[in-house]
């Protein structure tokens, strides 16, 4: 990929980030998001998408951690997150970014849909999940 993909990939995962919390919470006015947060967790689902087999690591706990489980938890953790609103972190924003960061991958690195697919379905998931919930009006 070209070297200004990653700023693609970013800025594009900050756009979504803000585009989907725009439509989720167009009609709380209370609503407030600021950050950049949704452009990282794009950025970390193109990672896994590019590097499936890849390993994570969270602070104070000192063994990998698969990044695909640790991508659709994440996205799990950001519907509840969604759904209970019981914190100020944007997770709407988390969760567009990395719709952001999907798409734009797929859409700059398309052998990613014969190479990678059971990932590209098994990154899918979360988002198919999101937007039936969205759909049912459980957000």
């Amino acid at each position: 990929m070209e070297s200004y993909t990653f700023g693609l990939i970013y800025v594009g995962s900050l756009i979504f980030g803000s585009l989907l919390t725009l439509l989720l919470h167009k009609d709380d006015y209370s609503y407030r998001a600021i950050g950049a947060s949704g452009a990282v967790t794009g950025v970390l689902y193109s990672a896994i998408l590019l590097q499936p087999d890849m390993s994570l690591y969270l602070f104070f706990i000192p063994i990998p951690i698969p990044a695909y489980i640790f991508g659709i938890g994440y996205l799990l953790y950001s519907i509840y997150g969604m759904k209970a609103k019981n914190d100020n972190i944007g997770h709407t924003a988390h969760f567009g970014g990395a719709i952001g960061g999907f798409v734009i991958t797929i859409i700059k690195a398309p052998y990613i849909l014969t190479e990678n697919t059971f990932m590209v379905v098994l990154l899918l998931i979360p988002i198919v999940i999101l937007f039936g919930l969205a759909k049912a009006g459980k957000l």
